[in-house]
Formats: C-alpha cells, sequence, structure tokens
C-alpha cells in the first residue's frame, strides 16, 4: 500500500492515542501467570499485542472481551498447556522475547516462530543468559528464530547485559520468577522499567540498586487491575508534527509520561520545544496525562548516549525534526537502531537523502546539519512502522508530494495512524 501525503499548513485539535503497546504486552503476560482474574483496560489494539493475546490463548488462557477492556483468567506460574502448534509472535520481538522467559520453565516444550523480519532480529541476547539459567533452547544458526524451547527446571542467576534493552532483562526477570533463588540484572544504562512497575501492581517484590534490579523465584502473583495509558512512542509523530509544522497547537490525551520513555521531550526540551504537560492523578504505577504542543523554534543538539535507550523508538521521528532545526544535531550510541524491524539508521538516511537532506551516516548514528528544505520523494517504510510514521510527517512538511511505499506495517503498532493525523492536519 502506498501512502500520498502533501505539505500542511497546520496542526491542530486534540488526539487520544491507543494503548501502549509495552505495556499491553505486559499486562497479558502477568495476567496469564497471575492467581485469579486480571483486567486490563484500553489494552493497545497493534497487531504485535495481537500476537502476544493469540500465543497466551494457545497457551489456555482464557481472554474474554468486555466492553473497552479484557478480562485475563490467570492460570498461575504453572498452569499453562503445551500448544498443539508453534506459537506466532508475528513481527513482535517483545512477544518472542518475553514469552520465551516464561516458556524456559515450563514442563512442555514450545516452538516460536515469526515472521521474515522477526526472524532476522538477534535472539542470542535472551538464548545466552537463559542457558544460563538451566534453560534448553534451540535456535537456528546465528541464534534466529524459530526457537524450540523444551522446559527445565531454572536456577537464578546474576546476569550483567552487554546491552540496555527492557526486552532482556524482562525476559530474564521473568524466567528468574521459576527460578531457584534471587536472579538480578544488572545494565549499562536504564532501559525502559515496565516489567518492573508491574510486577510491583502484581504483588511481585522487585528489588533495585543502581542499574540492577532483581526478583525472587517461586513467588505467587496475584491479579490485578491494568490501566493502559496512551502509547508515548505513536504520539511521538504528532509531537513531532506539531513542532515541525509551522501555526501548530496540538494536545495529545491520556499519554503514558514514564520517565524510561520519555527521553525525546527531554532532548527537544533542550532544543527548545514549547510544550506543556499536565499529569493525572494515578491509577496504577505508570504516570500519565496530557501533552501540549505548539510550533518551535528549535536549535541542534548533541544527544547524550546515556539518553538513547529511553528515546530508542522515537530516533527516526527526532531524525525528521532535527532537520527543522537551527545548527547540527548529532547523535551516536544507537547501534542497536541496526538491528530494530529494519536497519533504521540506514532507512532514515536513505530516505532523508531522497528527500534532499545532507545527513551523514555513521556506525552507531547520523549527524543532521538544520534548517534544510524537505522535498517531496518517494520513500520506502522497510516494513518499519516507525520509519512509515516518521516520514508521514516529513512530508506534512515537504514541498511537493511524499509517497510512502509499504505503509501497511504502521498496523503493528497504531492501525488508526493515517486517519489520526489526517485528522489534526490543516491542508
Amino acid at each position: 500500500m502506498i501512502n500520498n501525503i502533501r505539505r500542511a499548513r497546520g496542526i491542530k485539535g486534540m488526539v487520544t492515542i491507543p494503548g501502549d503497546k509495552s505495556i499491553s504486552h505486559r499486562g497479558l503476560l502477568l495476567g496469564a501467570i497471575a492467581e485469579g482474574t486480571t483486567a486490563i483496560h484500553n489494552l493497545s489494539s497493534s497487531v504485535d499485542v495481537g500476537s502476544t493475546l493469540s500465543c497466551l490463548q494457545q497457551l489456555g488462557v482464557t481472554i474474554i472481551k468486555k466492553n473497552d477492556s479484557l478480562e485475563v483468567i490467570g492460570k498461575g506460574l504453572h498452569g499453562l498447556k503445551m500448544p498443539a502448534s508453534p506459537l506466532d509472535c508475528g513481527n513482535s520481538g517483545t512477544t518472542m522475547r518475553l514469552i520465551s522467559g516464561i516458556l524456559a520453565a515450563q514442563p512442555f516444550t514450545t516452538t516460536l516462530i515469526g515472521d521474515k523480519s522477526l526472524s532476522q532480529r538477534p535472539m542470542n541476547r535472551i538464548i545466552e543468559p537463559m542457558i544460563q539459567m538451566g534453560a534448553n533452547i534451540e535456535s537456528q544458526p546465528g541464534g534466529f528464530a524459530p526457537l524450540m524451547i523444551y522446559g527445565n527446571e531454572l536456577n537464578a542467576i546474576q546476569y550483567e547485559s552487554q546491552v540496555a534493552s527492557a526486552q532482556v532483562k524482562s525476559a530474564i526477570l521473568l524466567a528468574g520468577l521459576y527460578a531457584r533463588g534471587t536472579t538480578a540484572v544488572t545494565e549499562p544504562h536504564l532501559s525502559r522499567d515496565h516489567t518492573e512497575r508491574m510486577l510491583a501492581d502484581f504483588g511481585v517484590t522487585v528489588k533495585r540498586d543502581g542499574l540492577s534490579v532483581s526478583v525472587d523465584g517461586d513467588k505467587v502473583l496475584q491479579s490485578t487491575e491494568v490501566w493502559v495509558p496512551g502509547d508515548f512512542s505513536s504520539s511521538a509523530f504528532f509531537i513531532g508534527a506539531a513542532l515541525a509544522v509551522p501555526h501548530s497547537e496540538l494536545t495529545i490525551k491520556n499519554v503514558g509520561l514514564n520517565p524510561t520513555r520519555t527521553g525525546l521531550l527531554d532532548v527537544l526540551k533542550q532544543m527548545g520545544a514549547k510544550s506543556e504537560i499536565q499529569l493525572y492523578k494515578r491509577k496504577s504505577s505508570e504516570p500519565n496525562g496530557d501533552i501540549s504542543v505548539f510550533t518551535s523554534e528549535l536549535t541542534g543538539v548533541e544527544i547524550p548516549t546515556d539518553i538513547i535507550p529511553k528515546l530508542i523508538d522515537e530516533i527516526p521521528i527526532l531524525a525528521v525534526i532535527a532537520t527543522q532545526a537551527e545548527g547540527v544535531t548529532k547523535l551516536s550510541g544507537a547501534k542497536e537502531l541496526r538491528v530494530k524491524e529494519s536497519d533504521r539508521l540506514r532507512a532514515i538516511v536513505n530516505n532523508l537523502l531522497l528527500m534532499g537532506i545532507q545527513i551523514q551516516e555513521n556506525e552507531d548514528g547520523f549527524i543532521i546539519e538544520g534548517r534544510q528544505k524537505l522535498k517531496g520523494a518517494v520513500v520506502d517504510s522497510y516494513g518499519d512502522h516507525r520509519i512509515a510514521m516518521a516520514f508521514a510527517v516529513a512530508g506534512l512538511i515537504a514541498e511537493g508530494e511524499t509517497q510512502i511505499k509499504n505503509c501497511e506495517c504502521v498496523e503493528i503498532s497504531m492501525p488508526n495512524f493515517f486517519e489520526t493525523l489526517q485528522g489534526i492536519t490543516v491542508e
């Protein structure tokens, strides 16, 4: 599918973003292994979360839709059943990595499969620590899916991760729920902490010491209510549009404002962005509120490497915003982008070059000279929802028409993205 985008005269109005994808995955997974019934409100409608839901149903978990919420009938830590066929994780790395931590300790064998993109993403980063715990996991050469997981008894480990990855950390912590002893994960930088927060909501004692987080094994999870705020990563594209398109003023309602996710806001504030935040009274451990954003005169910055884990999914839209800032924006320490749904660094650079932007690609980042005019072009999403969304925003500030190829991939995170964007665009 090709989507055509033309230059906008403004971004105006108010939007509500669908439920956070990361929190939705975790609510389903923890609800499935808890005792009792967990109610999840505002679950993400994304295809990725649908993959997690489908996998859990194959594992014998009953999930009931009720109006705008879901009820997950928990099976307890040891109540899952062997699936009759491979579990298809689709395009969702979160599904495959997190559910592996649970399946590693089950008394049966499971096969995890995914689409072409997911089958090219590195799984050794979870396989190696779980093997240290006693897990029996087979993969394709190089540590790629499909994965064959033979359930086994697990032992606790003290693991030092080489990457700041919430998926790696979460897989190990979930496996740690089944292990004998205390399992700890230490990261080079703090990654998003949704798993730690939600484990506490389910009654698990989570201990943090600096960059290390730990859980004790064989603890019962108690059902709870999960309130899913709007997805910050999806909100980022609307924030970017309102900042970059002239004469814009936009309010985004009920957005998740977990500080391990909002590094983009910190960088944009440093660049001079005009925005306002109104926090809500919390219903859960996840902070949320409204964000109002206004067209701003921005200045390029050098982005600190220690903030990269807090804005890793927002870098494509940050690159687009940087083209309109005064001066140079430098980003490094983002090599992780090369093993996402696409090689996002290469995709960003290729598409910006097509739109007439001078950009220097480095191994782990890029350098962009600001105040450049974007020109409409035919660009490719590379099957990556974040790239498709970012270049939809680029099309709003480009001269002429921009065509985005393969843009159906937005369904992975926000199926109604283009309709929502059109609804606030002043043509």
